[in-house]
């Protein structure tokens, strides 16, 4: 049995299924046991297919709750605003498998799994639906993939989602099937080419740069293009003369080129389409900030991970028409600001799976308007290089190596973290550089470079009633947000409340408590919250 999903107008829950997601849907149909893993290109809507089944699966019975966890707390609300589209009510950032009373799941983050698998397990049983977004953050042997295999060992089935269904470190991910080779055998599949020939996302434009570059290694000076072969040691020292901020002839000629770039497209149909750099710690991005102010006239927007206020900063660069935004770290899975246009990568990182996800900040679309190409400028690193050749032309991604031989990414990778320590600092300096794009690859033929310029048991969800019609100005809020804001006012009128009566806090929510019959605040159901604030009023009122 099946039920008809309301959607709210102005929402993701308005918009047609796309052939693929009707095509994962349908192969989920007959799932009843194990685990089902969805292989989707970024951008592609991964998330969608995951929810339809959901809900439908706890409208008929079949599943008595929800868990999906995911590797950030930003993310956890951006699947609760999506849930919430389609007549489902998640809790975002759950501390416990119990929802709240009117919510039909939990959304969680690894790392809270991670720090009480068995509270998770007391109450994740057999007819638990567990969904694990990007689910390449999980390894067998790892934290967070021995906690989600404790925790969820009970449940009766993982939906697991990845638009990168492999490790650079060749972990196996729990409850990917594997075939005698190695690679991950995905139950649905669908490529970024596929992807692209579909108008689902948009094809990026890698554009390479490089030129003379020279550093002192020790008492040697070295110059050198990324033609020439090197040791690991000073293959790493080359790149990082590339992406250093202090030689004017390098990265900062290739900012002034993205930004250039960046300026054409916004003149040229698109005022609000957006740059991002990807930096490789704290201090080259406020270096890059700086190069980029200096080139563009503009400020940039800088998130760094350490930063509390990175997901507000994150989310409101989205709702801007802010050129462009820095960042390190902030910019992986469930980053969705789909009018990036224009990225430099000037990462350290160079893994497969880093590629990939930094790729996909530039494939997602904006509704009703043709996916136009973005650009990304990276250095001429092979390593690079071979990855951006990937990015069209691999269907399935190795997991590990069938042979039991070190893996020569990783080690290059080694090496280079080793060439990096504070201790070898005093041994590297970046002297000069003198670089241009050399190379655009996957492009369109016009597509030329810019010249520059708890334990118990979880609830049972709720009724599984239509949705609401959305009032005039939009749709109507997810109940967390409402949930959340009537908490926060009611602590506000606490607060008020405590100081004209000069007593604790404690004691008014105490009282409110006793004369309304709510357990706690934290249990209150939004009717309860509700009615405690009307309570409030009134005593204030009759002062």
């Amino acid at each position: 049995m099946s039920v008809t999903i309301s959607k709210r107008p102005g929402t993701a829950g308005a918009t047609r299924l796309r052939a693929w997601q009707e095509r994962a849907l349908a192969a989920m149909a007959d799932w009843r046991e194990g685990s089902f893993l969805i292989s989707a290109a970024p951008g592609a809507g991964k998330t969608r297919p995951a929810l339809e089944f959901a809900r439908t699966e706890l409208a008929c019975g079949r599943v008595g709750g929800v868990v999906i966890a995911c590797p950030t707390a930003p993310l956890t609300r951006q699947w609760a605003h999506a849930a919430h589209a389609l007549g489902l009510e998640l809790a975002p950032d759950a501390d416990t498998p119990r929802p709240p009373h009117g919510f039909h799941g939990v959304v969680v983050t690894y790392a809270r799994i991670a720090s009480a698998p068995r509270v998770w397990a007391a109450a994740a049983r057999g007819r638990t639906l567990v969904v694990a977004d990007e689910a390449h953050h999980l390894g067998e042997d790892l934290a967070w993939g021995a906690a989600f295999g404790q925790a969820f060992g009970a449940s009766g089935r993982w939906l697991l989602l990845s638009g990168t269904p492999f490790r650079s470190d060749a972990a196996p991910i729990p409850g990917v099937a594997y075939d005698s080779d190695g690679l991950a055998e995905p139950d649905v599949a669908y490529t970024y080419a596929e992807a692209v020939r579909d108008g689902v996302c948009r094809p990026v434009v890698f554009v390479t740069y490089d030129g003379a570059l020279s550093w002192r290694s020790g008492e040697d000076v070295i110059e050198s293009s990324f033609e020439t072969v090197l040791s690991p040691r000073e293959a790493a020292r080359r790149y990082r003369t590339a992406i250093s901020t202090d030689l004017p002839d390098g990265l900062p000629r290739i900012l002034g080129e993205a930004n250039a770039r960046l300026a054409a497209l916004r003149a040229g149909g698109q005022p609000d389409a957006g740059g991002l750099v990807v930096a490789a710690d704290s201090d080259h991005a406020r270096r890059i900030a700086a190069r980029l102010r200096e080139v563009s006239g503009v400020t940039p927007v800088v998130v760094l991970h350490q930063d509390p206020r990175a997901a507000a900063r994150l989310a409101a660069f989205d709702g801007s028409s802010d050129p462009w935004i820095v960042a390190v770290n902030m910019v992986s899975e469930g980053v969705d600001i789909p009018r990036l246009r224009v990225g430099v990568y000037a990462t350290a990182a160079k893994t497969a799976m880093i590629f990939r996800q930094i790729v996909g900040r530039f494939v997602r679309t904006v509704p009703g308007r043709e996916p136009e190409p973005s650009w990304l400028y990276i250095p001429a690193e092979p390593v690079l290089r071979d990855h951006a050749t990937s990015v069209e032309t691999e269907l399935r991604q190795i997991v590990r190596r069938r042979d039991g031989q070190p893996d020569e990414e990783a080690e290059l990778d080694a090496l280079e973290r080793r060439a990096s320590e504070r201790g070898e600092v005093l041994d590297f300096e970046p002297l000069s550089a003198d670089v241009a794009p050399q190379l655009t690859l996957f492009g369109p033929a016009s597509a030329a470079p810019a010249p520059a310029r708890s334990t118990a048991p979880a609830a049972e969800p709720a009724a599984l009633a239509p949705a609401s019609v959305a009032p005039a100005d939009g749709a109507a809020r997810p109940l967390f947000e409402r949930r959340s804001a009537l908490r926060s006012r009611r602590q506000r009128l606490v607060a008020e409340l405590a100081r004209d009566r000069r007593v604790r806090h404690a004691d008014i929510n105490a009282e409110v408590n006793r004369a309304l019959g709510i357990e706690t605040v934290a249990k209150a159901t939004v009717e309860q919250l509700e009615r405690s604030i009307e309570w409030l009023d009134r005593a204030l009122y009759s002062r």
